[in-house]
């Protein structure tokens, strides 16, 4: 029973250490000093926990064996659609440079639609490569202006602010704010914003944000943690 409230506290403190590196809400630290071992764990099993890393890892071994697939298929069967399938999986693996590659053969054979281009762009703005990612989400901004969720116009947005094109990325961000509440756009904006000195609505979209986070459905706390914390980030910044 001992060594049970010894572990106990081991991860009380570790939780502790953990909430303030990351701080998400308040009210867990709360959590964790009071229910001792359970408010511990329960807060590593929401907040410690990279559910979609765990996804990533779980699901690699089939997709880089499907990629070995297509690999070996498209020297048989070089089709736009292998290419296409080929492209996404080597995206989702971090392989932009690949992934740029097969989306470029794919456009090769056809341009009916604008997703390889918006996946194109998404490699081509990893890879540093702005210029190039520009083009790319203007042909999709052009086609679909709200494609993805409007994430093609966040990414349009700060490809613009990268390649130093700053009065453009300025009206991006302005028409994204004005039109759009996703956490990347709002985080996207804030961040462009605090950097070219308007501090105040910097801090009140990064505050908004983080209102919001108490309305938030769980999977989507999981899926926009990263933003919450950059939020969180940016408070601290401009304060």
């Amino acid at each position: 029973m001992g060594h049970f409230f010894g572990w106990g506290v081991l991860l009380q403190i570790a939780a502790i250490v953990h909430w303030a590196r990351r701080r998400p809400a308040t009210y867990w630290l709360f959590i964790i000093i009071f229910f001792g071992f359970l408010g511990a764990l329960a807060y590593f099993l929401v907040e410690g926990i990279n559910f979609e890393a765990m996804g990533r890892s779980i699901k690699g071994p089939s997709r880089r064996r499907r990629i070995r697939e297509l690999q070996g298929l498209i020297r048989d069967n070089p089709s736009a659609g292998n290419y296409e399938e080929l492209g996404e999986l080597l995206l989702t693996e971090d392989r932009y440079a690949e992934a740029k590659a097969a989306f470029g053969a794919a456009l090769a054979q056809r341009t009916d639609s604008v997703d390889p281009f918006y996946r194109r762009g998404i490699a081509e703005f990893e890879l540093g490569e702005y210029a190039a990612a520009i083009a790319d989400f203007e042909h999709v901004v052009k086609q679909e202006p709200k494609y993805d969720y409007s994430r093609a116009r966040t990414l349009l947005a700060q490809s613009l602010a990268k390649a130093g094109r700053t009065a453009e990325a300025e009206t991006a961000f302005d028409t994204l704010v004005s039109s759009t509440t996703s956490c990347e756009a709002t985080i996207g904006a804030a961040e462009f914003y605090a950097d070219r000195g308007r501090t105040n609505e910097a801090r009140e979209l990064a505050e908004s944000m983080l209102a919001r986070r108490a309305t938030m459905p769980a999977y989507q706390i999981r899926r926009d943690r990263p933003f919450l914390r950059r939020a969180r980030k940016l408070l601290r910044r401009t304060t």
